[in-house]
């Protein structure tokens, strides 16, 4: 059985980084955490949200969910976290191949959690940068950010 041969994820049950998530005060609902495990695979990236816009079964919401360039979940009254800039994005890669593109969230009843392992960052680098949920999918297509919508919710990613 293949199962039985895969490795465990990560190395620790502590993680090494974590981001609080906050919701923008038209979203203040949304609270959520987001923990980065170090794994021999690359960064085991878990997240835990709730307070997310609620949809009907047919338009459940789908939201974008990305690590940003920026350091701060600040910005001004046309975009509340402007300061987190644009996705990570370190080797100048075409969108959907940035650093920072995370698999969106899908909202159960306004709660989200997610579970990836990537290799295309590491903790250490993304210490100090932002972690951002989009008010919409991204389509994975569109230059520069996936037409993910606007910013609804951020955290600063701070070591554990």
């Amino acid at each position: 059985m293949l199962i039985n041969h895969f490795p465990v994820p990560f190395r620790s049950c502590h993680p090494i980084a974590i981001a609080r998530i906050n919701g923008s005060p038209e979203y203040g609902s949304i609270k959520g955490i987001v923990r980065f495990y170090r794994s021999q695979y690359g960064v085991f990236v878990v997240a835990q949200i709730s307070g997310l816009p609620a949809g009907n079964m047919c338009k459940a919401p789908i939201f974008g969910f990305h690590i940003h360039e920026g350091g701060s979940c600040s910005g001004n009254s046309d975009d509340h976290f402007a300061d987190t800039k644009t996705h990570y994005n370190p080797e100048g890669c075409p969108h959907p191949y940035h650093a920072g593109d995370l698999p969106p969230l899908f909202s159960a009843n306004g709660y989200a959690y997610s579970a990836v392992l990537t290799n295309r960052i590491s903790i250490d680098e993304i210490v100090g940068k932002t972690i951002v949920v989009h008010s919409s999918p991204d389509d994975f297509t569109t230059q520069p950010s996936g037409n993910a919508g606007k910013k609804i919710a951020c955290g600063v990613i701070i070591a554990n």
